[in-house]
């Protein structure tokens, strides 16, 4: 299990473009110096030595180093040591929406968006819980099975998007079966299944399936992600922004489908939130989950990580050596090559 320590110093890494940029508008720059200070052939004859190569081994050389020194300021560590530990919690699985309708922009920034905020928020809050994700839009994807380890999950959770799936729809029931695979070596902890959806286009006959959840002992709560009057659906091709068009060529307005959802709650014997205000959303899920009961069960964690940032510098200093032996000047031995064919140009 790799952690990165200090992310904030990725933003570093967006100096290297400038510095290329940078650099080659000046080599731009020196170029039309040169020429007008005098033609190719005869600034050759003035300065012999001059390498046209190498400067640009030693930029290649500078960005190489400057992006491991970044590394290390990041900071990654590896975890070396596991340890079984004993937790008190729930299992939680959260299953996401990620049908288009989901880029609508009736919340902001947008549908999808807006579930993985929540979703983030809901993980800062748990303690001795374990999550698991299931994406889902015309049938289910299962990407993180259920887990203790918060810090992988949000990594899992930035993945998440409407694209990840090709085949569009809604497939709720596979979600809940999905879930429910889950939910098999959970033992005798509380089973908490939580969706994020604007409850559109749901496919019909779940009776079965909730009936299976309320067997399990499974509870559902379901988030609304939407408004009752709706918005246009964005799609993006080539660069252009256009909203969908339905088979008829009429503009498509999705929106919030909340008896479907409330329906869901109830079935499930869980509640219904309105995902619209985020704090209000934490405060009562906060509360419904206070009245649910939590088993210990055994965990397994990496306990120990150690720091990794020295290969990186060491990379970074071999690096750096090697740049100061590199000099401006041709190299004799390639010169004598005759690679490039120079010799012949500099006698005629």
């Amino acid at each position: 299990m790799i952690h990165l320590e200090e992310k904030i110093y990725f933003y570093l890494l967006l100096l290297l473009p400038c510095f290329v940029l940078f650099y080659i508008g000046v080599q731009y720059w020196k170029a039309r110096a040169v020429r007008r200070f005098a033609e190719k052939a005869t600034f050759s004859r003035l300065a012999p030595e001059t390498s046209y190569f190498k400067p640009w081994v030693k930029f290649v050389f500078f960005c190489l180093i400057s992006f491991f020194i970044i590394i290390a300021l990041v900071n990654p560590k590896v975890g070396t040591k596991l340890e079984t530990v004993k937790r008190e919690g729930v299992d939680i699985v959260f299953a996401i929406d990620v049908s288009k309708s989901m880029l609508a922009e009736d919340i902001k920034p947008n549908r999808i968006e807006k579930a993985k905020h929540l979703i983030s928020q809901i993980i800062d809050q748990l303690h001795g819980d374990r999550i698991a994700f299931v994406p889902y839009a015309a049938q289910a994807y299962p990407q993180l099975p259920l887990t203790s380890d918060y810090s992988a999950a949000k990594i899992f959770l930035e993945g998440i998007n409407t694209n990840m799936l090709s085949s569009q729809g809604t497939a709720i029931r596979d979600a809940i079966q999905t879930a429910i695979d889950y939910f098999q070596n959970s033992g005798q902890a509380s089973k908490i299944l939580m969706i994020l959806s604007d409850g559109e286009d749901h496919e019909q006959g779940v009776e079965d399936v909730l009936q299976e959840v309320k067997d399990r002992g499974i509870r559902i709560f379901t988030i609304g992600l939407g408004t009752a009057q709706g918005a246009t659906i964005p799609i993006t091709e080539n660069g252009a922004t256009f909203p969908k068009r339905d088979s008829n060529g009429e503009v498509v307005i999705t929106k919030l489908n909340q008896p479907l959802l409330e329906e869901l709650a109830q079935g499930g014997s869980g509640k219904y939130f309105d995902g619209a205000n985020t704090r209000q959303v934490l405060d009562n899920i906060q509360k419904a989950f206070e009245n649910i009961e939590k088993n210990e069960y055994e965990s397994q964690v990496f306990s120990d990580y150690k720091d990794q940032f020295q290969w990186f510098l060491a990379i970074a200093l071999f690096l750096l050596v090697l740049d100061v032996f590199i000099s401006y000047k041709k190299t004799f031995w390639v010169r004598k090559l005759n690679l490039f064919g120079e010799k012949q140009k500099n006698e005629k």
